[in-house]
């Protein structure tokens, strides 16, 4: 248990038994009445936004999310499959959980994976990844029609928009969070 007054970001919250993590907060006081907290919280879950007031000193239960590095390590039918790296133990989590994050994922990638009582919560990926491109068709000189991109199929399987240069074969950045193509691989 915790009061309004210890809130930070990122602490994760036990409200009519679903997890909220802090977001945003601000104390506010004003002239005249008591103070309140004014917060927004997302679901960890379902990852929906929404802002909630409390009174100052109102008591709040707290979930306690244990953040591990692991490693992923293969597909097992629908769930994929992490290793922590420490105690070795694997944890299986499913595709829901992992999310569009999936669609970039390789095998021995470094994520972070979010558990709470033995329940895997989300992974968080690194903010770019560098994968291969599997294949692509030729650019055409002077085609302009597509704003100077052409769609691409990666190694994962995850097709993305790059510009008209990129060959099958080249190593190229990836912004996980939107799939976006950020530039060639050293």
């Amino acid at each position: 248990m915790a009061t309004t007054n210890d809130l930070k970001n990122g602490m994760v919250l036990n409200l009519d038994g679903q997890l909220w993590a802090v977001t945003e907060f601000q104390h506010v006081k004003p002239g005249k009445g008591g103070a309140f907290v004014r917060t927004t919280l997302k679901n960890v879950l379902s990852g929906k936004v929404v802002d909630k007031t409390f009174n100052a000193g109102t008591k709040v239960e707290t979930a306690t999310v244990d953040k591990r590095n692991m490693t992923y390590l293969y597909k097992d039918g629908t769930d994929f499959v992490f290793m922590d790296g420490e105690t070795f133990d694997q944890i299986h989590v499913p595709t829901e959980t992992v999310g569009s994050g999936a669609d970039y994922l390789l095998e021995n990638t470094e994520a972070v994976v979010a558990v709470h009582e033995g329940t895997p919560l989300y992974v968080e990926l690194p903010v770019t990844m560098e994968l291969v491109v599997e294949h692509t068709d030729p650019g055409l000189q002077g085609d302009r029609s597509t704003g100077g991109t052409k769609p691409a199929t990666l190694e994962t399987g995850a097709q993305i928009n790059v510009p008209l240069f990129v060959n099958t074969g080249d190593r190229l950045k990836v912004d996980t969070r939107d799939g976006r193509y950020l530039g060639r691989a050293n």
